[in-house]
């Protein structure tokens, strides 16, 4: 049996386990807080609300403005009890008084009560916050405490009333004591209570709704999961069923599966893909069948000749030796060249550069078209104003120009006109192969760089060369570092380029 693997897990079955995890995340976390943090979290926002409207209140006693007003306001409005005395006195006179809290959680605050909540505030810097708990409030007062509670609620179910465990109330009171100077040199003492609500029977509420709203979250979370991984993971799916597809060369497929920005960015990138695949294999084949072609008509040509003048008294002529060696020479320059062209490609021959004469090596180049010339009345021109030199790889742009010229020959045209520019720009000098032959497709320029690819796809032997010397060209241009390109109009002709940096230029006449 094999052992379960994470990596073999579907994407839609990882999406909706993550989505899940998150929503049980989250359902943990707020069971959390209302369980362990509800009270702590109302504590703090009591004391704070607590100590704002101390602060209000503070304010109002400080600039006499309406006191008596203020405080009720603030104290009605937020549920508070509120004491003003007078601590300039001995006997902590009281000034100001409202009184909101529930009657059966307010302090019953004595003068020693007054008196500990203002030295509390004094050595707190003028400030004091607390919490009182049962065992501050007076026997006598728990127990009216209880007397109204009990009467309050008497007709309640026991398990809501809110008693502590020796049958005390639990509420609280939250106290704040503020110590506040006054213009003519008096102080006031401002004590504000709010009770603590018990949240026992809250928690348990919350705790019951809870488990109500974690079902419901579940079952939506559960459904928008499934809803969310089919959006997210259908579309990848469709392209990994496509690609599969393309993996067996089937080039018909299309990639059209949309969703978000991501996958169709894929799908296009994929389509391009599928189109350069299917034209590279394309090419692949017409690679071989021209390979084949060219490889078999000089063999089929050596072999034939080679059984007439054995069986045929009389045909061991020179003539018939001669076409022999020509198709063995025609044979191994195309061997050469496929070499030669995987050493390029693969990178395992080097350009060796030197510093020579580009102008003086293309003139010796040109000597070798002598013989086409004055036999198939080719007219090949070289023109250039300046000797120009380079740092370059000799062997290898001679090979280039050459390459060049057969090309720019065995298309031609009816004028048979070649013509080779050279022109200085700067730091650039620019070579230019010009014909006026039938002229390249525009969609078609940037696949004759390919070996054996055709632009009117049929193979025919050239007048010079083996049909790979583009793809030399190429090869040794971009070993070079050169810039270099074609420009063609249909019926027109075509003009092959290419720039290396020269070195010095020095002034020669017309060629």
């Amino acid at each position: 049996m094999k052992r379960f693997r994470k990596r073999n897990i579907p994407l839609n079955f990882k999406l909706l386990c993550y989505f899940l995890l998150f929503g049980l995340i989250i359902l943990a976390v707020l069971w959390m807080f209302q369980s362990f943090f509800l009270e702590s979290f109302y504590t703090m926002t009591k004391s704070s609300m607590v100590e704002k409207n101390a602060s209000i209140i503070s304010k109002s006693i400080e600039e006499n403005k309406n006191v008596q007003g203020t405080i009720e306001n603030v104290a009605g409005y937020n549920s508070l009890s509120v004491y003003v005395y007078d601590s300039s006195s001995a006997l902590f006179e009281l000034m100001y008084n409202c009184e909101y809290d529930n009657p059966a959680t307010e302090l019953d605050l004595e003068y020693h009560d007054v008196y500990s909540y203002y030295k509390k505030a004094l050595d707190n810097g003028g400030h004091y916050m607390c919490v009182t708990s049962e065992r501050d409030r007076s026997i006598a007062q728990q127990a009216l405490d209880r007397l109204l509670y009990d009467s309050s609620t008497e007709d309640m179910p026991r398990s809501e009333r809110h008693y502590s465990k020796d049958g005390t109330s639990k509420v609280q009171n939250m106290v704040y004591a503020d110590i506040i100077s006054l213009e003519d040199s008096s102080e006031c003492f401002l004590i504000v209570t709010s009770s603590i609500t018990p949240l026992s029977n809250t928690v348990e509420i919350i705790k019951d709704q809870m488990f109500i709203v974690s079902i419901v979250f579940i079952v939506i979370a559960v459904l928008l999961s499934i809803y969310a991984t089919r959006k997210i993971a259908n579309p990848i799916s469709k392209t990994n069923s496509a690609a599969k597809e393309l993996a067996k060369k089937n080039y018909d497929v299309e990639f059209d599966a949309t969703g978000y920005l991501e996958v169709e960015e894929l799908n296009a990138t994929l389509n391009y893909a599928k189109t350069e695949l299917a034209a590279t294999e394309k090419l692949q084949r017409e690679l071989i069948a021209n390979i084949s072609h060219d490889l078999r008509t000089p063999l089929t040509m050596i072999t034939g000749y080679g059984e007439v003048m054995r069986d045929l008294p009389g045909e061991n002529t020179p003539e018939n030796i001669q076409i022999i060696i020509d198709e063995a020479t025609r044979l191994s320059s195309l061997v050469n060249d496929l070499l030669d062209l995987s050493k390029l490609q693969s990178g395992t021959v080097q350009p060796q550069k030197t510093r020579y004469c580009l102008t003086d090596s293309i003139s010796d180049i040109f000597e070798r078209y002598s013989k086409l010339r004055e036999q198939e009345g080719y007219t090949i021109t070289f023109e250039s104003n300046e000797n120009v030199w380079v740092f370059a790889d000799e062997l290898k742009i001679s090979q280039v120009i050459y390459n060049l010229v057969n090309n720019a020959v065995n298309h031609a045209g009816e004028d048979k006109t070649v013509i080779v520019t050279q022109s200085v720009k700067g730091k650039k000098v620019k070579i230019e192969v010009t014909d006026h032959g039938e002229g390249i497709e525009p969609d078609k320029l940037q696949y004759i760089w390919d070996r054996y690819y055709k632009v009117d796809k049929e193979h025919k032997r050239g007048v010079i060369g083996t049909g790979l010397g583009l793809s030399i060209v190429k090869s040794i241009l971009d070993a070079h570092g050169a810039h270099y390109g074609v420009r063609s109009t249909l019926g027109k002709g075509s003009v092959f380029w290419f720039e290396l940096d020269a070195v010095t230029v020095k002034k020669k006449h017309n060629k």
